[in-house]
């Protein structure tokens, strides 16, 4: 289910200090978790599942570097769609989605319909993804790629305030 479809989730102070140490380290033991924050492990355990099935948390995985598996290029990639019609755009979502190289995907507001955080080892595979994706397919208008030099910050935190 799309985030903004999702049901409000309600939030206390434990269950926030709970998020802002997972995304920390979601290895970390629950009972290191409970000692953090005042609980027994397994009322963190019970925490913790809600919140999975709730899809407060949508994932545990591993981040991984690009460059050490080869995949040394990120390009950020804007693209404007022709036409708008909702059938087109969920298309675009799809195959956006559907898209190994397409680590993020934003529909947005603005002059622009889509931003992409794209990886690839080297640029001949990304002129092949464009060729693919955008070259390929009538609703794509323009794109416009912007190859990154540093990756200055990366991340998938999102910020917790855990004094409510």
């Amino acid at each position: 289910m799309a985030p903004s479809k999702r049901p409000k989730v309600e939030l206390d102070r434990f269950d926030l200090a709970i998020l802002a140490i997972l995304q920390t380290d979601n290895t970390t033991p629950q009972r290191q978790i409970g000692e953090a924050v005042n609980l027994s492990a397994p009322a963190v355990q019970r925490r913790i599942k809600r919140m999975e099935e709730t899809g407060v948390i949508r994932a545990n995985v591993a981040l991984i570097d690009p460059v050490s598996v080869n995949q040394a290029l990120t390009i950020l990639v804007e693209v404007e769609v022709e036409s708008e019609q909702i059938a087109l755009l969920d298309a675009a979502k799809a195959a956006f989605t559907a898209a190994r190289e397409v680590q993020q995907c934003y529909y947005v507001t603005g002059d622009v319909d889509f931003m992409l955080v794209v990886i690839v080892p080297t640029m001949a595979e990304y002129e092949a993804f464009t060729r693919r994706m955008f070259f390929g397919n009538p609703n794509i208008k323009r794109f416009r790629t912007f190859v990154t030099m540093d990756p200055v910050k990366v991340s998938l935190s999102v910020p917790i305030e855990a004094s409510r």
